[in-house]
């Protein structure tokens, strides 16, 4: 376009300055070898825009002779590849309605001269799993796996297959293949996270938590749930080992985790375990001075023991600003019942059915007072917690 709107600018101005130069029409002499030319001015450069224009039609010609030979040298490459993408088309449609058997057949025939042929193998191979054809899903992985840049998500996809397959040992043998690292994808780190998790490795993923907290890639709610489930069965498990392994494992643990009940709770389990029942409800005591929890009232009963004096009188402090909280009274109905004392024990459990009555606490009242001789009170207890859903 701008090239014609020169062309007709010059036309003008051509036209513009004519008159002025047929009037001085001037003279031009070329001289090539023994060729000569002489011509007028005006001669010569109407003679010069012809040869420009001449050059221009012949430069035309050339190309579309060229264009012509070459179209149809690669014309049959362009219906292959004008095919693929009908064919991937096809295949996204398919994805799109869960349409498993065709998906695979259209992604596969779109590989084979598709722009982007990794793509329809990995859809290819999704869309054989679904179906079950393990052996070809595992063909179109192995395609996919020739391209160096397309490895490590062969690998992801592969060991997340397993583990939908169940085949757990063969997807950690890719995942530790794949070393996740701070350095990882996020990919890979939320598959190990998965697969250590369904393997029950919780040491794998105990190390595994700093990098999830750096990258963060769970939120804080998922992650605080993921680490205090890790630190506790780790705790549980290292009681099971000896008293130097539980106290290994907890200094393992930063001065946050040490504060969390759950983990606290496993630890004062785990003392116990070894006689060290004091320290354990020492610990305790001071966490219900400070942060009084549900998780705490409902650990304290099998921990506390009938002559355990201290942690009852802290509890017993609590009363005032607990008097309407049913795990606290719960808990204190069930100490009562360690000293064998029916009657405190079925005041707590009246507060308890007042506070939060549920089937459970119907039926330790209704227990409670058939062993107080109530049993008028007690039928209609048990009445009460067969009706409750």
């Amino acid at each position: 376009m701008i090239r014609v709107l020169v062309f007709v600018l010059i036309i003008l101005v051509g036209l513009c300055l004519s008159p002025l130069i047929i009037g001085q029409s001037g003279y031009v002499y070329i001289a090539i070898g023994e060729y000569q030319i002489e011509t007028s001015l005006v001669a010569a450069v109407v003679g010069l825009i012809v040869f420009y224009f001449a050059l221009q039609l012949l430069e035309w010609a050339i190309m579309l002779l060229l264009n012509l030979v070459l179209n149809s040298r690669y014309l049959p490459t362009k219906w292959r590849q004008k095919a693929a993408k009908k064919h991937t088309l096809a295949g996204a449609l398919a994805i799109a309605e869960e349409n498993w058997p065709a998906a695979e057949t259209a992604m596969a025939k779109g590989a084979q001269q598709g722009e982007i042929p990794l793509l329809n193998l990995f859809a290819a191979a999704r869309a054989a799993h679904h179906q079950g054809k393990t052996t070809a899903r595992d063909h179109y992985l192995t395609q996919a796996e020739k391209n160096p840049v397309a490895k490590t998500a062969v690998n992801t996809s592969r060991a997340r297959y397993f583990i939908k397959q169940g085949e757990l040992a063969q997807a950690r043998a890719i995942v530790d293949k794949l070393e996740p690292t701070s350095k990882s994808s996020e990919p890979v780190l939320k598959l190990a996270i998965d697969l250590y998790q369904q393997q029950q490795d919780w040491q794998a993923l105990k190390l595994l938590l700093p990098i999830i907290v750096k990258r963060k890639l769970l939120s804080d709610e998922e992650l605080q749930t993921l680490s205090i489930k890790t630190n506790t069965i780790l705790l549980a498990d290292a009681a099971k080992i000896s008293e130097a392994e539980l106290e290994k494992c907890w200094q393992w643990l930063s001065k946050n985790d040490r504060k969390q009940d759950p983990l606290l709770v496993a630890y004062a389990h785990g003392l116990k375990g070894f006689n060290r029942q004091t320290q354990a409800l020492k610990l305790l005591g001071k966490q219900l001075k400070t942060a009084p929890s549900a998780i705490l009232f409902e650990a304290l009963p099998d921990l506390v023991g009938a002559d355990d004096t201290d942690i009852r009188n802290v509890l017993a402090r609590l009363e005032s600003t607990h008097e309407n909280d049913a795990d606290y009274q719960m808990c204190l109905a069930k100490l009562a019942m360690q000293q064998r004392d029916a009657k405190q024990a079925k005041v707590h459990w009246q507060n308890v059915c007042r506070i939060a009555p549920s089937r459970q606490s119907w039926l330790s009242l209704a227990q409670i007072q058939e062993q107080l001789g109530e049993n008028t009170a007690a039928a209609q207890n048990y009445r009460k917690a067969a009706n409750t859903v």
